[in-house]
């Protein structure tokens, strides 16, 4: 308030009367503030490729100031990316036993690798492949010239080989590179989460991503962009109770939240009860894990019904022909892994939301 003086105080009163009566009437009117919409933070393609029976889905990603844009696999059965470090780091730096590095951590072309090792492993008992490597940070840049976003600064895993735990057989350079989306889990003595799970939420986001279906049609042997598959960060109405997603509470363990889902599952004239894991990461044949078959492994033949039904009550039936939902039964105790995993098919027809902030996986068909 200015100061007061005494010849003015009658137009002082009729001041404070009149700003009483304003403020009377504002109470009257009250403005109710503008909330700002949910926006996610980005909506991209993904490259749908196959080749003979086998179908899977790439996105790229360029690592710290490499301007490279490198295609990995996008995978919800796992839940880190891994890069092989060919190119990423002068070659003069990596070996077969290991990265140079003299000091505390190697910084160069904006990514740091630190002593911290590791060896992940991809596949089961029947068919694996192991990367060596060593944890890692940069931004990454997820996308390329058909849209993209940029992280902050995130751990990833760099490995500087990958072989094929049967043969032993070295793979190619970056013919292993992994996009992992899945649940928040630990990597064999490393924590590294989704890439996606790093972006920071504002304005009423929930931290995840959902996937529209993949185009059964656009899948070819070069690769075909299909925009709009990728939207990263929920808004409410993804997560509301009228969005159609079924949606499914994960469970805590001691590596973090555990993708697979409790169900049922009924194939010729039987029914398990079983764990499944959406994972398009599986590029061809679904693998229902039966304790009592008698074979190691057995394909269904084409025309076999299927149908999967949740705890949570998602269900969902399919048929299979000589080309498509492929389905394999197999003994657990041949494949060491006790989960049923349905593949990228799967994704074909039906739509997946994962929600990091709440742990849950969202189904919809």
């Amino acid at each position: 308030m200015g100061k007061v003086y005494a010849g003015y105080r009658p137009l002082i009163v009729g001041g404070l009367i009149l700003t009483m009566m304003i403020a009377s009437c504002k109470k009257d009117n009250k403005v109710t503030p503008v909330v700002p919409k949910a926006v996610p933070i980005a909506t991209l393609g993904l490259y749908e490729v196959q080749s003979t029976i086998y179908r899977r889905v790439f996105i790229g990603v360029s690592v710290g100031t490499v301007a490279k844009v490198y295609y990995t696999v996008f995978d919800t059965g796992s839940s880190a990316m891994t890069m092989d470090a060919d190119g990423l780091i002068p070659a003069n730096l990596i070996t077969t036993n290991g990265f140079t590095i003299t000091g505390d951590s190697l910084l160069v072309n904006g990514i740091t690798v630190t002593k911290k090792t590791a060896t992940l492993t991809y596949g089961d008992a029947t068919a694996g492949i192991k990367e060596y490597g060593n944890l890692a940070y940069a931004t990454l840049t997820i996308g390329d010239e058909n849209g993209s976003t940029t992280t902050k600064r995130i751990p990833f895993f760099l490995y500087y080989k990958a072989v094929e735990t049967q043969t032993g057989t070295a793979l190619g350079a970056h013919e292993n590179d992994v996009f992992g989306v899945g649940p928040n889990t630990r990597f064999s003595n490393l924590s590294i989460a989704s890439p996606i799970s790093y972006f920071d939420m504002k304005d009423g986001l929930t931290q995840g991503f959902k996937l529209s279906k993949f185009d059964v049609n656009k899948y070819t042997s070069t690769g075909t962009f299909v925009k709009d598959l990728l939207t990263i960060g929920l808004v409410p109405d993804d997560i509301s109770s009228s969005s159609g997603f079924v949606m499914h509470n994960l469970t805590q363990t001691t590596a973090g939240y555990s993708p697979n889902i409790p169900a049922s599952i009924t194939f010729n004239g039987k029914t398990l009860q079983g764990q499944l894991l959406f994972d398009t990461g599986t590029p061809a044949f679904a693998n229902i894990e039966d304790p009592n078959a008698t074979a190691n492994q057995t394909q269904l033949p084409a025309n076999s019904p299927v149908t999967i039904s949740t705890s949570a009550g998602f269900t969902y039936t399919y048929t299979t022909t000589s080309n498509y939902n492929l389905t394999q039964v197999n003994n657990p105790n041949f494949t060491k892994d006790p989960r049923t995993i349905f593949s990228i098919d799967f994704f074909n027809d039906n739509q997946f939301l994962l929600d990091y902030t709440n742990h849950k996986i969202g189904l919809k068909n």
